[in-house]
Protein backbone atom coordinates (compact mmCIF):
# COMPACT_ATOMS: atom_id res chain seq x y z
CA UNK A 1 0.00 0.00 0.00
CA UNK A 2 1.39 3.28 -0.40
CA UNK A 3 0.10 6.23 1.45
CA UNK A 4 0.94 9.82 -0.24
CA UNK A 5 4.21 11.69 1.19
CA UNK A 6 4.54 15.49 2.00
CA UNK A 7 7.60 17.90 2.06
CA UNK A 8 8.45 20.66 4.21
CA UNK A 9 11.37 23.04 3.25
CA UNK A 10 13.29 22.14 6.86
CA UNK A 11 12.82 18.51 7.46
CA UNK A 12 15.45 16.79 5.21
CA UNK A 13 12.93 13.77 4.91
CA UNK A 14 9.52 13.25 2.91
CA UNK A 15 6.86 11.47 5.47
CA UNK A 16 4.18 9.43 5.13
CA UNK A 17 0.72 11.91 5.64
CA UNK A 18 0.14 9.48 8.35
CA UNK A 19 2.31 8.07 10.72
CA UNK A 20 2.56 5.83 13.86
CA UNK A 21 2.72 7.28 17.56
CA UNK A 22 4.26 4.47 19.97
CA UNK A 23 3.65 6.00 23.56
CA UNK A 24 1.47 2.90 23.85
CA UNK A 25 4.57 0.70 22.93
CA UNK A 26 6.27 1.82 26.05
CA UNK A 27 3.34 0.56 27.89
CA UNK A 28 2.01 3.99 29.25
CA UNK A 29 -1.58 2.83 28.37
CA UNK A 30 -1.60 -0.74 30.08
CA UNK A 31 0.51 -3.66 29.25
CA UNK A 32 1.54 -4.66 25.64
CA UNK A 33 3.52 -7.75 24.75
CA UNK A 34 6.43 -7.25 22.65
CA UNK A 35 5.34 -9.55 20.11
CA UNK A 36 2.29 -7.50 19.64
CA UNK A 37 4.38 -4.46 19.47
CA UNK A 38 6.53 -5.79 17.01
CA UNK A 39 3.13 -6.76 14.65
CA UNK A 40 2.15 -3.26 15.45
CA UNK A 41 5.42 -2.19 13.39
CA UNK A 42 4.96 -4.12 10.85
CA UNK A 43 1.39 -3.81 9.98
CA UNK A 44 2.34 -0.06 9.69
CA UNK A 45 5.12 -0.42 7.87
CA UNK A 46 3.32 -2.69 5.51
CA UNK A 47 0.73 -0.32 4.76
CA UNK A 48 3.05 2.39 3.72
CA UNK A 49 3.52 3.78 6.90
CA UNK A 50 7.15 5.80 6.68
CA UNK A 51 7.41 7.63 10.05
CA UNK A 52 7.62 6.05 13.75
CA UNK A 53 7.03 8.75 16.50
CA UNK A 54 8.78 8.22 19.94
CA UNK A 55 10.34 9.18 23.04
CA UNK A 56 13.01 8.10 25.55
CA UNK A 57 10.61 8.55 28.14
CA UNK A 58 8.15 6.25 26.62
CA UNK A 59 8.17 3.17 29.33
CA UNK A 60 11.70 4.82 30.02
CA UNK A 61 13.23 3.69 26.45
CA UNK A 62 11.42 0.62 25.75
CA UNK A 63 9.39 2.27 22.77
CA UNK A 64 12.49 3.06 21.25
CA UNK A 65 13.96 -0.78 21.79
CA UNK A 66 11.47 -2.33 20.39
CA UNK A 67 11.81 0.47 17.19
CA UNK A 68 14.97 -0.41 17.63
CA UNK A 69 14.91 -4.50 17.53
CA UNK A 70 12.07 -3.66 14.57
CA UNK A 71 14.94 -1.64 12.46
CA UNK A 72 17.38 -3.94 12.54
CA UNK A 73 15.64 -7.07 12.18
CA UNK A 74 14.82 -5.71 8.51
CA UNK A 75 14.95 -3.32 5.40
CA UNK A 76 13.08 -0.97 6.61
CA UNK A 77 12.32 2.24 4.83
CA UNK A 78 11.32 4.14 8.47
CA UNK A 79 12.10 7.54 9.97
CA UNK A 80 12.34 7.69 13.94
CA UNK A 81 11.28 10.93 14.92
CA UNK A 82 11.99 10.73 18.98
CA UNK A 83 12.00 12.96 21.79
CA UNK A 84 14.21 13.65 24.63
CA UNK A 85 13.87 15.95 28.05
CA UNK A 86 11.25 14.53 29.87
CA UNK A 87 13.24 12.12 31.88
CA UNK A 88 14.60 14.64 34.00
CA UNK A 89 13.31 17.15 36.29
CA UNK A 90 11.53 19.52 33.85
CA UNK A 91 14.07 22.87 34.70
CA UNK A 92 15.21 25.21 32.24
CA UNK A 93 19.02 24.87 33.38
CA UNK A 94 18.83 21.20 32.73
CA UNK A 95 18.57 21.86 28.31
CA UNK A 96 22.30 22.11 28.11
CA UNK A 97 24.25 20.83 25.06
CA UNK A 98 26.28 18.56 27.95
CA UNK A 99 22.14 16.48 28.98
CA UNK A 100 21.77 16.45 25.31
CA UNK A 101 24.68 14.72 24.73
CA UNK A 102 24.14 12.06 26.96
CA UNK A 103 20.37 10.95 26.63
CA UNK A 104 20.71 11.35 22.86
CA UNK A 105 23.41 8.92 23.26
CA UNK A 106 21.48 7.09 25.16
CA UNK A 107 18.44 6.81 22.54
CA UNK A 108 21.11 6.01 19.79
CA UNK A 109 21.61 3.02 21.72
CA UNK A 110 18.06 2.27 22.24
CA UNK A 111 17.49 2.53 18.79
CA UNK A 112 21.04 1.26 17.24
CA UNK A 113 21.71 4.15 14.79
CA UNK A 114 24.10 6.09 14.65
CA UNK A 115 22.29 9.46 13.49
CA UNK A 116 19.15 10.33 15.25
CA UNK A 117 16.61 11.07 12.21
CA UNK A 118 14.77 14.10 13.95
CA UNK A 119 15.16 14.50 17.46
CA UNK A 120 12.26 16.62 19.71
CA UNK A 121 12.50 18.66 22.73
CA UNK A 122 9.61 17.44 24.63
CA UNK A 123 7.70 19.64 25.71
CA UNK A 124 9.95 21.56 27.51
CA UNK A 125 8.96 24.82 29.99
CA UNK A 126 8.29 27.68 28.01
CA UNK A 127 11.36 29.62 28.70
CA UNK A 128 13.81 27.16 26.85
CA UNK A 129 12.34 28.36 23.65
CA UNK A 130 13.48 32.05 24.28
CA UNK A 131 16.67 30.29 25.22
CA UNK A 132 19.62 30.87 22.23
CA UNK A 133 22.19 28.60 24.14
CA UNK A 134 19.67 25.70 23.89
CA UNK A 135 19.31 26.06 20.09
CA UNK A 136 23.02 26.53 19.56
CA UNK A 137 23.36 23.43 21.51
CA UNK A 138 21.15 21.61 18.95
CA UNK A 139 23.07 23.14 15.90
CA UNK A 140 26.11 21.60 17.83
CA UNK A 141 24.68 17.97 17.63
CA UNK A 142 23.63 18.56 13.93
CA UNK A 143 27.15 19.06 12.95
CA UNK A 144 28.29 16.35 15.39
CA UNK A 145 26.25 14.13 13.84
CA UNK A 146 24.39 12.65 16.20
CA UNK A 147 21.23 13.90 14.95
CA UNK A 148 20.09 15.16 11.09
CA UNK A 149 17.29 17.24 12.30
CA UNK A 150 15.98 18.98 15.35
CA UNK A 151 12.42 20.20 16.21
CA UNK A 152 10.00 20.61 19.62
CA UNK A 153 6.99 19.51 20.82
CA UNK A 154 4.45 21.93 22.54
CA UNK A 155 2.32 22.39 24.70
CA UNK A 156 0.68 25.62 23.34
CA UNK A 157 0.46 27.85 20.08
CA UNK A 158 2.25 30.29 21.97
CA UNK A 159 5.17 27.94 22.42
CA UNK A 160 4.74 26.41 18.58
CA UNK A 161 5.07 30.44 17.00
CA UNK A 162 8.27 31.39 19.12
CA UNK A 163 9.65 27.70 17.82
CA UNK A 164 8.49 28.36 14.28
CA UNK A 165 10.41 31.58 14.64
CA UNK A 166 13.98 29.98 15.16
CA UNK A 167 15.43 29.00 11.66
CA UNK A 168 16.97 26.06 12.70
CA UNK A 169 13.63 24.10 13.87
CA UNK A 170 12.78 21.84 11.64
CA UNK A 171 9.20 20.70 13.34
CA UNK A 172 6.78 21.36 15.25
CA UNK A 173 4.75 18.49 17.09
CA UNK A 174 1.25 20.21 18.39
CA UNK A 175 -2.00 18.76 19.91
CA UNK A 176 -4.12 19.05 16.88
CA UNK A 177 -7.71 17.34 16.59
CA UNK A 178 -11.07 18.08 15.85
CA UNK A 179 -11.69 19.12 19.95
CA UNK A 180 -8.25 21.27 19.66
CA UNK A 181 -8.70 23.26 16.30
CA UNK A 182 -7.10 26.23 17.58
CA UNK A 183 -3.72 26.20 15.62
CA UNK A 184 -5.67 26.29 12.35
CA UNK A 185 -5.56 30.25 13.31
CA UNK A 186 -2.11 31.13 13.40
CA UNK A 187 0.33 27.41 13.74
CA UNK A 188 -0.58 25.92 10.49
CA UNK A 189 -0.19 29.29 8.34
CA UNK A 190 3.11 30.17 9.93
CA UNK A 191 4.41 26.99 9.71
CA UNK A 192 3.76 26.52 6.15
CA UNK A 193 5.21 29.91 5.11
CA UNK A 194 8.21 29.21 6.94
CA UNK A 195 8.50 25.63 5.75
CA UNK A 196 8.49 23.60 9.40
CA UNK A 197 6.71 20.20 9.53
CA UNK A 198 3.72 20.50 11.45
CA UNK A 199 3.67 16.69 13.39
CA UNK A 200 -0.27 16.41 14.56
CA UNK A 201 -0.69 14.01 17.77
CA UNK A 202 -3.37 13.54 20.15
CA UNK A 203 -5.68 13.19 16.74
CA UNK A 204 -8.11 11.14 18.31
CA UNK A 205 -8.68 12.85 21.59
CA UNK A 206 -6.90 9.47 23.38
CA UNK A 207 -9.48 8.02 22.05
CA UNK A 208 -12.20 10.26 22.50
CA UNK A 209 -13.14 10.56 18.72
CA UNK A 210 -13.06 7.09 18.16
CA UNK A 211 -16.76 7.22 19.64
CA UNK A 212 -16.28 4.05 21.91
CA UNK A 213 -16.71 5.23 25.06
CA UNK A 214 -19.47 6.42 27.16
CA UNK A 215 -19.26 7.89 30.73
CA UNK A 216 -19.48 4.66 32.01
CA UNK A 217 -16.12 3.39 30.75
CA UNK A 218 -13.09 2.70 32.90
CA UNK A 219 -9.59 2.25 32.36
CA UNK A 220 -6.74 0.68 33.79
CA UNK A 221 -4.67 2.20 36.48
CA UNK A 222 -1.30 2.39 34.52
CA UNK A 223 -3.77 3.88 31.74
CA UNK A 224 -2.90 7.85 31.83
CA UNK A 225 -6.72 8.16 30.56
CA UNK A 226 -7.04 7.49 34.44
CA UNK A 227 -3.97 8.58 36.08
CA UNK A 228 -3.72 12.19 34.64
CA UNK A 229 -7.44 12.85 33.73
CA UNK A 230 -7.39 16.14 35.42
CA UNK A 231 -3.22 16.76 35.02
CA UNK A 232 -2.23 14.84 38.01
CA UNK A 233 1.15 13.11 36.40
CA UNK A 234 1.85 15.70 33.65
CA UNK A 235 -0.06 18.35 31.33
CA UNK A 236 -3.98 17.54 31.14
CA UNK A 237 -4.25 18.44 27.37
CA UNK A 238 -2.20 15.50 27.08
CA UNK A 239 -5.38 13.26 27.91
CA UNK A 240 -8.65 13.76 25.81
CA UNK A 241 -7.07 16.66 24.32
CA UNK A 242 -7.90 18.87 27.40
CA UNK A 243 -11.61 17.95 27.44
CA UNK A 244 -13.49 17.11 30.40
CA UNK A 245 -14.58 13.69 30.12
CA UNK A 246 -17.87 13.71 30.44
CA UNK A 247 -18.55 16.60 28.19
CA UNK A 248 -15.84 15.23 25.48
CA UNK A 249 -18.49 11.98 25.22
CA UNK A 250 -21.46 14.02 24.65
CA UNK A 251 -20.01 15.62 21.85
CA UNK A 252 -17.99 12.89 20.81
CA UNK A 253 -21.15 10.92 20.42
CA UNK A 254 -22.63 14.13 17.82
CA UNK A 255 -18.90 13.79 16.40
CA UNK A 256 -20.16 9.81 15.85
CA UNK A 257 -23.35 11.54 13.98
CA UNK A 258 -21.79 13.51 11.54
CA UNK A 259 -18.96 10.06 10.98
CA UNK A 260 -22.56 7.79 10.05
CA UNK A 261 -24.21 10.28 7.81
CA UNK A 262 -20.98 10.46 5.11
CA UNK A 263 -20.46 6.18 5.49
CA UNK A 264 -17.08 6.61 7.88
CA UNK A 265 -15.93 5.02 10.99
CA UNK A 266 -15.50 8.12 13.78
CA UNK A 267 -11.72 7.35 13.74
CA UNK A 268 -11.40 7.52 9.81
CA UNK A 269 -13.80 10.47 9.95
CA UNK A 270 -11.16 12.52 12.84
CA UNK A 271 -7.66 11.22 10.78
CA UNK A 272 -8.91 12.16 7.39
CA UNK A 273 -10.01 15.60 8.79
CA UNK A 274 -6.23 16.16 9.88
CA UNK A 275 -5.12 15.06 6.61
CA UNK A 276 -7.35 17.29 4.94
CA UNK A 277 -5.10 20.48 6.44
CA UNK A 278 -2.11 20.76 3.83
CA UNK A 279 -0.13 22.41 6.67
CA UNK A 280 0.08 19.45 7.94
CA UNK A 281 2.76 16.83 7.17
CA UNK A 282 1.93 13.77 9.14
CA UNK A 283 -0.88 12.73 11.80
CA UNK A 284 0.93 10.33 14.55
CA UNK A 285 -2.26 7.74 15.78
CA UNK A 286 -1.28 5.12 17.97
CA UNK A 287 -2.30 1.64 17.69
CA UNK A 288 -2.29 -1.09 20.01
CA UNK A 289 -3.91 -3.74 17.69
CA UNK A 290 -3.04 -4.73 14.17
CA UNK A 291 -6.18 -4.06 13.37
CA UNK A 292 -5.97 -0.57 15.21
CA UNK A 293 -3.20 0.20 12.54
CA UNK A 294 -4.14 -1.18 9.34
CA UNK A 295 -7.47 0.88 9.96
CA UNK A 296 -5.74 3.66 10.88
CA UNK A 297 -3.23 3.93 7.46
CA UNK A 298 -6.18 3.09 5.38
CA UNK A 299 -7.37 6.77 6.35
CA UNK A 300 -5.00 8.38 4.57
CA UNK A 301 -6.69 6.72 1.32
CA UNK A 302 -9.85 8.03 1.62
CA UNK A 303 -10.43 11.32 -0.12
CA UNK A 304 -10.93 14.51 1.17
CA UNK A 305 -13.95 15.30 3.03
CA UNK A 306 -16.66 17.62 1.51
CA UNK A 307 -17.05 21.14 2.75
CA UNK A 308 -19.86 20.18 4.42
CA UNK A 309 -19.00 17.83 6.75
CA UNK A 310 -16.13 20.24 7.58
CA UNK A 311 -18.81 22.49 8.38
CA UNK A 312 -20.39 20.52 10.52
CA UNK A 313 -17.43 19.13 12.68
CA UNK A 314 -16.49 23.22 12.86
CA UNK A 315 -19.85 23.96 14.39
CA UNK A 316 -19.27 21.29 16.75
CA UNK A 317 -16.47 22.21 18.31
CA UNK A 318 -17.64 26.20 17.97
CA UNK A 319 -20.66 24.94 20.16
CA UNK A 320 -19.44 22.29 22.67
CA UNK A 321 -15.67 22.24 22.45
CA UNK A 322 -14.29 25.55 22.16
CA UNK A 323 -15.45 27.13 25.51
CA UNK A 324 -13.95 23.99 27.18
CA UNK A 325 -10.03 24.17 25.44
CA UNK A 326 -9.82 26.94 23.11
CA UNK A 327 -7.97 29.62 25.30
CA UNK A 328 -5.78 27.26 27.66
CA UNK A 329 -3.43 25.86 24.78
Amino acid sequence: MTIETRSTARLPYDVSVLGLGTWQLGSDWGHLEPSTAMSILQASADAGVTVFDTADVYGDGRSEQLIGEFLNGGDQQVAVFTKLGRRAEQLPENYVLSNFRQWIDRSRTNLGVETLDLVQLHCPPTPVFESQEVFDALDTLVAEKRIAAYGVSVETCAQALTAIGRPGVASVQIIFNAFRQKPLEQVLPAAAQAGVAIIARVPLASGLLTGRFDRSTTFAADDHRQYNRHGEAFDVGETFAGVPYGQGVDAAARFKAIAELVGLQPAQLALRWIIDQPAVTTVIPGASSVRQAEANAAAAGLPALPDDVHAAIRALYDEQIRPLVHDKW
